[in-house]
């Protein structure tokens, strides 16, 4: 009885491992373990990896928080680098609510993020904005931790990258 006891626990203790080793987050890029070429300046790769292509807004919020205007900072910084490079902001909203009040929102916030980066010296002429509401979620679920994901504006390059 002891030794099926000890068996027990013994298995216990492993499984919690395995389980808590198949949680742990290997997010590495390429980059930083080394089996990939590092993005080349001025690529869409460079923009996503190394500034950071998207903000996240509180629910039914449109303004931006401290985080998100850093990174949109970034954003400028890069932009400036690459007077060539067009952008399109694409503005996002969790799956609540309805279909014509996530549209809005996400127009808001994508406006919101065009002007923040107009304010940091963009020419508007480089940026465009399109909503999508809620019908490109990244995260899929009936909860926060989905919803937070989706409620974002993402910019992506649409010209003027190096390849």
């Amino acid at each position: 009885m002891m030794r099926r006891l000890a068996s027990l626990k013994f298995a216990a203790v492993l499984c919690a491992f395995f389980a808590i080793a198949a949680c742990s987050s290997n997010d590495k890029s390429g980059d930083e373990v080394g089996n990939a070429e590092p993005a080349k300046p001025g690529s869409e790769r460079d923009f996503i990896v190394n500034v950071g292509d998207r903000i996240f807004f509180p629910t039914d919020i449109t303004t931006l928080s401290d985080a998100a205007k850093e990174t949109l900072r970034r954003q400028a910084a890069w932009l400036k680098l690459y007077p060539s490079v067009k952008i399109q902001i694409e503005g996002h909203a969790d799956e609540r609510g309805t279909r014509e009040y996530n549209i809005g929102l996400s127009a808001r916030r994508g406006s919101t993020t065009k002007a923040f980066l107009v304010s940091q010296g963009i020419e508007p002429g480089r940026i465009s904005t399109i909503a999508y509401g809620k019908e490109r979620p990244v995260a899929l679920c009936d909860a926060e931790s989905c919803w937070s994901q989706n409620r974002r504006a993402v910019t992506l390059i649409t010209s003027g990258a190096a390849s």
